[in-house]
């Protein structure tokens, strides 16, 4: 059954826009990694959903290295303010990510048990984006590995119907010998074999 054409409007129903979300969320995010790989390009996404979470792909590198790559080939009037408060940038960040390396051991612990207390909505849904992009890229990753032993099952067998066809045709071509019997005349059957006698002087 073929699929009607999508009306580009807002999706009313919440759990099908939710949905939708979700696949076509996926579906950027794995074009922009292939777009990557096969065209060699530095690619950064972000994307923010309609409750302010935030989802983002750095497919080579760190984002933070792809924005101020942007922000050097941009070179104009715009750069130089943002390159003026970049210490403090930095130092933003810095604390940020020592906030996210504590929220991610704190879960680690929580979730194999060895952690007391509960964790906040905060912390949930920090844990909860870096496990989204784990699971991305383990399942990238793995499919990278199941498409490589794909390929080498195919050369394999690739290999052995070429010897299987071989061992056939050499058994083939044994039978056919074999099958060369002796020659008989007058009804009195001579074997095909020279006699040693004849070699006698």
């Amino acid at each position: 059954m073929a699929r009607g054409k999508v009306q580009m409007k807002r999706i009313e129903n919440p759990v099908h826009r939710q949905v939708t979300f979700c696949k076509r969320r996926a579906g950027l995010l794995k074009k922009a990694k292939e777009l990557s790989i096969l065209c060699d390009a530095d690619i950064g996404v972000f994307i923010f959903s309609n409750h302010g979470k935030l989802y983002e792909l750095a497919t080579n590198g760190t984002m933070q290295g792809l924005i101020e790559k942007y922000l050097k080939s941009t070179r104009g009037a715009q750069a130089e303010p943002v390159m003026q408060t970049q210490p403090l940038d930095a130092k933003d960040e810095i604390n940020m990510l020592k906030q996210e390396i504590e929220i991610l051991q704190k879960g680690l612990r929580y979730m194999f048990g060895g952690g007391t207390g509960t964790m906040t909505l905060d912390e949930l849904l920090v844990l909860e984006k870096h496990l989204e992009l784990w699971i991305y890229h383990i399942r990238s990753t793995k499919m990278d590995i199941m498409f490589q032993e794909i390929n080498l099952l195919r050369n394999k067998e690739g290999i052995l119907t070429a010897a299987n066809k071989y061992l056939q045709d050499k058994m083939e071509e044994n039978n056919g010998i074999a099958n060369f019997g002796p020659i008989t005349t007058n009804n009195i059957e001579c074997p095909f074999a020279i006699p040693n006698e004849i070699f006698q002087f």
